[in-house]
């Protein structure tokens, strides 16, 4: 189901003033991209995007000043299609009296600003972006060792709370526990974070829960952050096949992304902090450029063809 941001809640977000269509403060905006109808004003409508907030700054209002009554009339008209959501006029600016009265017949709010038009656009603009990006909820722990934020998920038990507390020890971030909510920005790019109620939050089994930032400061914890990888605990399986290399770079799909997935398989003796620590720093020096395995493999295939010539 689409997400959707009622243009009341713009009104409350903003603290912006309601000139007219107050009865349609209900309307749904369902695009973070935003309007600036300037040739729509001038009388192109082709490709009017009237699913759009429009926002009218200084050029369209004085604009408008310039037509003739019966050409602003009709260009009123033709701006309040059944589908905007609203107007916002900008610079605190006032409001044409046909923008008005053709928003009061067809219930479309007409709003005012005091902000500079620019600033104000990047404002809403981000606002609507965080509101309406594709959002999921993944059962799992979201850490940030060394810069990156790793994703880790498992089977319920497997120790993926104990994990995150031995990462925090060692002086990384905690960023959610349990129930990650994750958001897909309009460039493909996630963001993790945790629901509110348990925001800083870690179980412990045996323990209970404990409050990660009451316990080792405001620097074990961060409230939002990439996510860079993805780390499965799985339990050890004796008859599977696992990468040894490191070669084939495996993904998994969350929303609309793909992200670089590492199966880490759990036993007894193994220190599961330590090899997430070294799988983030690989992530890293890979990013750079530096591929171990790679090069590895380079260097044993140029070691096999010497020895193959020396045979010859």
């Amino acid at each position: 189901m689409a997400k959707k941001v009622k243009v009341s809640e713009l009104v409350s977000q903003f603290q912006l003033e309601i000139l007219s269509g107050e009865d349609g403060l209900r309307r749904s905006i369902t695009t973070d991209d935003l309007s600036r109808p300037g040739l729509e004003v001038a009388g192109y409508f082709d490709y009017y995007p009237k699913e759009r907030v429009q926002v009218l700054g200084r050029t369209e209002i004085t604009f408008m000043d310039t037509l003739s009554k019966q050409e602003r009339i009709d260009r009123m008209e033709r701006l309040c299609d059944e589908e905007t959501p609203c107007f916002i006029i900008t610079r605190g600016m006032e409001a044409p009296a046909e923008l008005l009265e053709q928003s009061n017949a067809k219930q479309i709010p007409v709003l005012r600003s005091n902000a500079a038009t620019t600033i104000f656009i990047s404002r809403i603009t981000n606002f609507l972006e965080r509101k309406l990006a594709p959002s999921a909820t993944i059962h799992g722990v979201l850490v940030d060792v060394y810069g990156v934020g790793m994703l880790i998920t498992g089977g319920s038990g497997i120790g993926k709370s104990e994990t995150a507390l031995e990462l925090v020890k060692r002086s990384h971030r905690l960023i959610a526990d349990d129930a990650v909510e994750i958001r897909q920005t309009s460039d493909g790019q996630l963001f993790g974070t945790a629901p509110e109620l348990i925001r800083h939050l870690l179980e412990i089994r045996g323990l209970g829960i404990i409050n990660v930032m009451t316990l080792f400061g405001a620097g074990a914890v961060r409230n939002v952050k990439k996510i860079s990888v993805v780390i499965k605990l799985e339990n050890w399986q004796a008859d599977k096949q696992y990468d040894r290399l490191g070669l084939d770079e495996e993904t998994t799909r969350i929303i609309d992304t793909d992200v670089p997935i590492v199966t880490v398989p759990v036993r007894p003796g193994r220190n599961l902090a330590v090899i997430i620590e070294v799988a983030a720093m690989n992530f890293r020096l890979k990013r750079m450029g530096y591929n171990a395995a790679l090069q590895f493999t380079n260097k044993l295939t140029e070691t096999i063809a010497e020895d193959t010539d020396d045979f010859d």
